[in-house]
Parts: structure tokens; C-alpha cells; sequence
């Protein structure tokens, strides 16, 4: 199995910045960690769950949606099993829950994605 815990949401003020942490662990993270490709997927209220960032657990590969491209970055620390999400120049309309999720396919479809935390909520303020 693999545990995600997010940490590190909170409310902040438009033009802010968050970091997201979100630690993976478990039996099967363990075993098959260089396989996985890491996920940051996020919820507003009413609306569809949408991808935001991806990143390999091997490599370095990465992937934003248009929408956060150039204000986020995710990165990871292997030693630590962790990977984070870097939110600068924040909007109101990055406003949601926000989940770290773990899957084997490089997507952007969160049906693609195995495993999830149990989000952390991010309020940005106008």
C-alpha cells in the first residue's frame, strides 16, 4: 500500500506564497518508488477535480497545468519521500482542496492515479 499525507495549506493573501508538502510511505512506495510519477491535483467548490502539477520520482521530469505554469513548482526529496509544491503569486481562483496522488502513468487524468491523500484546503483572499 502507499500512505500520502499533504500538510501546509492554509490562508494567505492574494500575490502570496504556500508550500504544499505532501510524505509519502508505505510497503509498495517502497518497493516501486522509482516507478511512480507524483501528482498534485486540486478541488474548488462545486467543480471537477483538476490537474496541477506531476513530477517523476526518478528523473526530472515535469509537467503544469497552463494555469499555474510559471507561478508553481513541484519538486521532491527522495532521501525524505516527499514531494512539495511550491505556490507563488497566488489568486483567489487557486482557492480548493488541494491532493498529492501517486500513480504509474505520466497523466494528467486523475483516474490515472492509484493512491491519494486527504487534501489540504488552500484559501487565497482577494
Amino acid at each position: 500500500q502507499v500512505q500520502l499525507v499533504e500538510s501546509g495549506g492554509g490562508l494567505v493573501q492574494a500575490g502570496g506564497s504556500l508550500r504544499l508538502s505532501c510524505a509519502a510511505s508505505g510497503r509498495t512506495f517502497s518497493s516501486y518508488a522509482s516507478s511512480y510519477v507524483m501528482g498534485w491535483f486540486r478541488q474548488a467548490p462545486g467543480k471537477e477535480r483538476d490537474f496541477v502539477a506531476r513530477i517523476r520520482w526518478s528523473g526530472s521530469s515535469t509537467y503544469y497545468a497552463d494555469s499555474v505554469k510559471g507561478r508553481f513548482t513541484i519538486f521532491r526529496d527522495n532521501a525524505k519521500t516527499m514531494v512539495y509544491l511550491q505556490m507563488n503569486s497566488l489568486k483567489p481562483e487557486d482557492t480548493a482542496v488541494y491532493y498529492c496522488a501517486a500513480g504509474a502513468k505520466w497523466s494528467w487524468f486523475d483516474y490515472d492515479y492509484d493512491y491519494w491523500g486527504q487534501g489540504t484546503q488552500v484559501t487565497v483572499s482577494s
